[in-house]
């Protein structure tokens, strides 16, 4: 009966825009800030690479960060933004950079080494940007993001979409800011998700997709039919060891 069971819950995204009519809506500001124990690639290059050696760290054969195993191509040695969202830039030496954009940190960066370099070019990259999506998708996971910008929807899509059982109305974002967890919650239902300052997602977001009412009940059903048999089979076996002491006896 479970199994069989109806849910208001729809598997339509944005069922509530206006069917064969185009329709805009405003794209938020969208900006991953730096924070503390982020992961910073900084490059720098110019017409003469004499002249840039020394602003770049040595490459290295070690372990990539949150990787388990040694890579053989040597790579430049990152940054880590320390708990006072600072890293030790060589040369420069201190400088602060939590709550910048990497192109903030990139345009700073290119500033002060123009004072002895011509024409510098200086490129920030954040290598520890991942987002995690969990519950009723076909591919939970951890996704690593290149492309420095990833929306609810292109997470979703690279996890392999929503399952049939996924409630579209309520899914939750859990974010780390200002030193706290919040969570807020969207509904793909409604396309006002599209103008949601949580549109677009930050380094280590948590997406959680919750099951809806149809999975909720298929999963009390099967685990009382589970909880049924198991007992039913205990009797079983008991009632079947009592059989054969009671024959035994008789026998004798």
């Amino acid at each position: 009966m479970a199994s069989c069971s109806t849910s208001k819950s729809s598997l339509t995204y944005f069922e509530n825009s206006t069917p064969q009519t185009d329709s805009t809506y405003m794209v938020g500001k969208y900006n991953v800030r730096i924070v503390p124990d982020d992961e910073l690639g900084i490059f720098v290059s110019s017409s003469d690479p004499a002249a840039t050696i020394f602003y770049n760290m040595p490459v290295s054969d070690q372990t990539i960060r949150g990787e388990q195993q040694v890579t053989t191509v040597p790579r430049l040695q990152t940054y880590i933004v320390d708990s006072k969202g600072d890293i030790v830039f060589p040369v420069l030496g201190k400088i602060h950079v939590a709550g910048m954009t990497t192109e903030e940190v990139a345009d700073y960066l290119q500033a002060r080494i123009a004072e002895d370099v011509v024409d510098p070019v200086v490129r920030v990259e954040l290598m520890n940007f991942n987002v995690n999506v969990m519950g009723e998708v076909h591919q939970p996971g951890r996704i690593p993001v290149k492309s420095g910008r990833i929306s609810i929807l292109d997470a979703l899509a690279m996890a392999g979409d929503m399952t049939e059982y996924g409630e579209r109305e309520n899914v939750v974002l859990i974010r780390e800011e200002n030193g706290k967890r919040t969570v807020h919650h969207l509904n793909l239902n409604d396309a006002a998700v599209l103008e949601s300052p949580y549109f677009f997602l930050q380094q280590n977001d948590v997406v959680y997709v919750e099951p809806n009412k149809i999975r909720q009940e298929n999963s009390k059903y099967n685990t009382y039919n589970s909880y049924k048999i198991s007992v039913v089979s205990t009797i079983v076996s008991a009632a079947s060891v009592i059989a054969s002491l009671v024959i035994a006896l008789t026998v004798k």
